[in-house]
């Protein structure tokens, strides 16, 4: 099997990094054809079929091939593909950058868009045209011809850059650990995170079970219970200090290539017409333009502020009450761990209390479940196979990447067609890059006019705690939100039902993506849907109530915190990409600072800013840059969509159903402000993200 096989089932242990060259300048060829044969259309064949139809099918292996290639780089780094990656992006970049600036095509593509037969069109097909068109004018269609030269090679540069920046962000990453070879200096550190650490150690060859030691790195099972728990001010310090490092320091430092990239958006932008890159970004989603979502972040803001600062000081207060010193400003290392023992005393509960509850298996099939009971679906595990790469094995079974990757189908319960199938990879490693997200490997289509239903084939990513000891791997609460958020996510994905790829699934304004991953983060604190996957690994038994009860008055616990640190990611973001200007080439934490003066707490010291490591905005071309405020945005939507389940019953099969219908299965078919009220009858309200955060009064 190629890279760019149209097969369904991957191959994985076929897709060597030796192959990667000649079959993506296979693939590259074979779309340079296709492009060319459009643009070559004669004046009396131009139909919708030989032009937005044909263009739909153009680059079919060469996204398919690039699309796997770009998954294995996150999943299964090595050297040589690494290399052989690099080699071939910028060639890849500048074919897909100059599609929309290549003269004969638009013109092709302009004559039937702008002929009667558009008229006869329908709704789906007039969407595909307007969506094509918008796309192909941001991106420089109407430019002159010398522009368009530089706008192919500003995209390609960015790839090049940000590609740069994300390889930085992993290999500083996976360049530091923490060896720990007495076990007092561990003290307060619970029993499965010292497991986890100890056989870190071991596998490294650090250590033995009769000579112990432990190993942390800086992958977040590893490193967050040393913050939340361990005793030892050193010991959080260096952890801090480690994770201060990643894409800050050497070979590693990411501050000149954050520059290059926000300049190269900004030279884009201003080639395009638009003042700033944060405009570019917003024309096609719901916010608009940039002012707006700066608004609406500065607005949320202006409504928190109060309840923020009385937090930071009832919690100076309150380790000034415990230590015996007078309230001041934490230290770095400090917060999150006393910020744990403050919930502790307050509400008596700590996240290893409900750790056994979760064992990421039965947090997976109860999520199945009640995604089985909300959308009338069935998924089934599906037997799969883990080949080392370039192994001549033969096997009927389905490739995985990793031994522990497993493998799903999706079923539509009423008439048994088979939507999809996708792969689930919860558990970190160094050859993966860090955080959890979900991508679509192949959109599939609805059966129509007697065609057969082809599925889609997704994926979903994590880098929870991993099994240790013999026992499962058991989440903490906020792990277990990240894996059904990013099942949202694959719902959005595989219960598509829009017969247009490119108009499929999670293809939405940017703003409304996070809706359908964000309405399932609900699930994980409501008694009737918590008891379907919620039981003790050993014994089976639910989340007693007077636990739940604990977990549901601490949901709150410091939220004004939480909601400002998400304000600030996007006010940082809307701020470098709306008014670059002011800031180019200007010391980053200097700027951190001054954009963030009231957006963070006082600390005793100053802080390297997020922003050299801020891979959501700066490890691909666009990605989440001048639209981390969409965070936010869908979190009021997602809020205020919510009540209409808590009325109507949470597993509510007609709700579920009516939110499969309006929202799951339509992807880009109608705009986003559309499908909400198709839902929610209305427009949305902010007013239930405050209450649901415990910031206004219910």
């Amino acid at each position: 099997m190629s890279f760019c096989s149209t097969d369904f089932a991957v191959k994985w242990s076929q897709l060597t990094p030796e192959r990667i060259e000649p079959e993506i300048t296979a693939a590259l060829q074979a779309a340079q054809t296709a492009i060319n044969s459009i643009a070559a259309t004669p004046p009396d064949q131009i139909s919708y079929a030989t032009t937005y139809e044909a263009l739909e099918n153009a680059t079919e292996k060469l996204d398919l091939g690039w699309g796997r290639l770009q998954h294995l780089d996150s999943v299964r780094d090595s050297d040589e593909q690494r290399e052989a990656l690099n080699k071939m992006l910028p060639v890849v970049s500048e074919f897909y950058a100059k599609i929309p600036l290549n003269t004969k095509l638009w013109n092709v593509l302009k004559t039937f868009s702008e002929s009667s037969a558009f008229s006869s069109l329908s709704p789906l097909q007039k969407r595909l045209v307007e969506e094509t068109n918008d796309s192909f004018i941001n991106s420089g269609a109407d430019l002159p011809q010398k522009q368009k030269t530089r706008i192919a090679e500003l995209q390609s540069e960015l790839s090049k850059v940000t590609q740069q920046f994300s390889e930085n962000v992993l290999d500083s990453t996976n360049a530091f650990e923490l060896i720990i070879d007495n076990e007092e200096e561990l003290d307060g550190l619970p029993e499965s995170a010292k497991q986890a650490a100890l056989a870190e150690a071991i596998s490294k060859g650090l250590a033995t079970e009769e000579a112990p030691k432990w190993r942390f790195t800086l992958q977040f099972p590893s490193m967050f219970p040393i913050m939340q728990y361990a005793h030892h001010d050193w010991v959080r310090k260096a952890i801090w200090e480690g994770s201060s490092q990643i894409g800050n320091a050497g070979e590693h430092n990411n501050s000149e290539l954050l520059w290059k990239i926000i300049e190269l958006r900004q030279e884009k932008a201003g080639i395009l017409g638009f003042s700033n890159f944060a405009d570019l970004c917003l024309r096609r989603r719901m916010a608009k333009n940039g002012s707006t979502a700066l608004h609406f972040i500065e607005s949320l803001h202006q409504r928190i502020a109060p309840q923020f600062q009385e937090e930071n000081a009832s919690f100076r207060a309150y380790k000034g009450q415990v230590s015996g010193h007078e309230p001041r400003p934490f230290e770095p290392w400090e917060a999150s761990y006393w910020a744990e023992k403050w919930r502790q005393d307050h509400y008596n509960l700590s996240d290893e209390e409900l750790r056994p509850y979760f064992a990421v298996d039965k947090v997976m099939t109860g999520m199945f479940d009640i995604a089985t009971q909300l959308f009338g679906i069935q998924i089934t595990e599906v037997d799969s196979i883990y080949l080392e790469p370039g192994s001549n094995q033969k096997s009927e079974l389905p490739e995985v990447w990793h031994p522990e990757v497993k493998y799903y189908a999706i079923q539509d319960q009423d008439n048994k067609e088979t939507l999809g199938y996708f792969y689930a990879d919860w558990h970190p490693r160094e050859s993966k890059r860090g955080g959890a997200w979900m991508n679509c490997l192949e959109t599939g289509l609805p059966s129509l006019n007697g065609q057969v239903r082809q599925p889609h084939l997704g994926l979903i990513c994590g880098n929870m705690t991993k099994p240790v000891d013999g026992k499962p791997a058991l989440l903490n609460h906020d792990e277990v939100q990240t894996v059904f958020h990013e099942f949202g996510h694959l719902l959005h994905q595989l219960l598509s039902d829009v017969p247009i790829r490119s108009l499929s699934g999670t293809n939405v304004a940017w703003d409304f993506v996070e809706l359908p991953s964000q309405i399932m983060e609900n699930f994980c604190w409501d008694r009737a849907s918590l008891d379907f996957f919620a039981r003790h690994f050993e014994t089976g038994e639910t989340i007693p109530e007077e636990l739940f009860q604990k977990m549901v008055a601490a949901r709150n616990f410091m939220s004004a915190s939480g909601f400002m640190r998400q304000l600030s990611l996007g006010k940082l973001d809307l701020e470098l990409h709306l008014h670059s200007e002011k800031y180019l080439h200007r010391d980053l934490d200097e700027i951190d600072r001054e954009i963030l003066a009231d957006y963070k707490s006082e600390l005793a010291r100053p802080v390297p800013t997020i922003a050299r490591r801020f891979s959501h905005l700066f490890s691909s071309p666009t990605g989440y840059a001048a639209g981390y405020y969409s965070y936010k945005w869908a979190e009021v939507l997602d809020a205020d969509a919510f009540t209409r389940f808590q009325k109507e019953g949470v597993t509510n099969r007609k709700t579920g159903k009516a939110f499969r219908d309006a929202i799951l299965s339509k992807g880009n078919s109608r705009p986003a402000e559309e499908l909400y009220r198709d839902f929610m009858n209305r427009d949305p309200d902010q007013e239930a993200l405050l209450k649901r955060s415990g910031l206004v009064s219910v």
